[in-house]
């Protein structure tokens, strides 16, 4: 016997207050929650191991909230690591953005077959990049690698050089792989931007007698550029965390021409297992982003 309107009613009023409510936060609770645990506790974790000192003969740690970040100051390698981070997000993030807005302008027509080739070109990000790493890794080999093998016909690279193992080509041959990659995902963003623009500037221009290259400058370009500010910001901080490629390809080498902040913060953690100086240098890593990733908000103004 189903109950009638007057029991449902009665049923509702005897629920908990906040399961009747209106309110967004009780809903919101179990997601920050999640947020809370996964996202704030490891940072203050963090924060709280870089306070002490840890003694690598008796691996006993001690109490002293400066000596990490006067280490990082004086540590060499934590600045050449900042300095491969920056030219490896510098170079990647411009070779992505012109290759992404390059293809997108190709492929954003509705001629038949082209949604084929939108579709494909998604492909490459749904490779782990680790397994893309070692793709990569086998066709750079000097010994049976078809990259390599093409760049020693063309007279572009020598035998004795091989791409990963000579420090002026190896940082270049880590981010060509990080452009394959993730330069779909530029595409992706241009081309809903492109898809998204009004089609009367476009038609006046022609009527005037504009042309494409005139009208690319002067309509696409700025009518593009909060989304184009957007998609280096997103693309600029997943960058600054590459460990993936320079773990598989290069460990960091040769010497240390590839080692990125997160790279070193690997080598630290599990190498040496100086757990207080792998989090400064996290921390230090998490400072630079929200500082550069600010800077960069502001003089863009990029709006979410």
């Amino acid at each position: 016997m189903h109950p009638s309107a007057d029991e449902r009613a009665d049923n509702r009023l005897r629920l908990p207050r906040w399961m009747t409510s209106e309110h967004p936060l009780p809903w919101l609770f179990p997601c920050i929650s999640l947020l809370l645990v996964f996202g704030l506790y490891p940072i203050l974790y963090s924060l709280w191991l870089t306070m002490y000192k840890r003694n690598p003969a008796t691996r006993m740690e001690t109490f002293d909230p400066a000596w990490n970040w006067s280490r990082l100051w004086a540590d060499e390698r934590v600045w050449d690591a900042l300095q491969v981070t920056l030219t490896y997000t510098f170079v990647a993030i411009i070779l992505q953005l012109t290759l992404g807005m390059l293809i997108a302008l190709l492929l954003d027509t509705d001629r038949k077959g082209f949604g084929i080739l939108r579709a494909l070109m998604t492909l490459p990000l749904v490779v782990p990049p680790a397994v893309t790493g070692m793709m990569f890794l086998l066709m750079y080999d000097g010994s049976f690698g078809v990259i390599s093998h093409a760049l020693y016909d063309l007279g572009i690279i020598s035998k004795d050089d091989p791409l990963l193992a000579t420090g002026s080509t190896a940082l270049l041959a880590v981010i060509i792989v990080d452009v394959w990659q993730w330069t779909p995902f530029m595409v992706l963003i241009m081309l809903a931007g492109l898809r998204a623009l009004p089609k009367d500037p476009f038609e006046a221009a022609a009527i005037d007698g504009a042309t494409d290259v005139q009208a690319f400058f002067k309509l696409t370009l700025p009518m593009m550029s909060k989304i184009i500010a957007l998609a280096v910001l997103i693309r600029g901080i997943d960058l600054f965390r590459v460990f993936d490629y320079v773990k598989v390809m290069t460990d960091s080498g040769p010497g240390t021409a590839t080692e990125t902040l997160t790279a070193y913060t690997g080598t630290i953690y599990f190498k040496s297992a100086n757990f207080p100086f792998a989090s400064t240098v996290a921390i230090f890593t998490l400072l630079v982003v929200l500082i550069v990733a600010n800077v960069f908000i502001k003089v863009f103004k990029v709006r979410f």
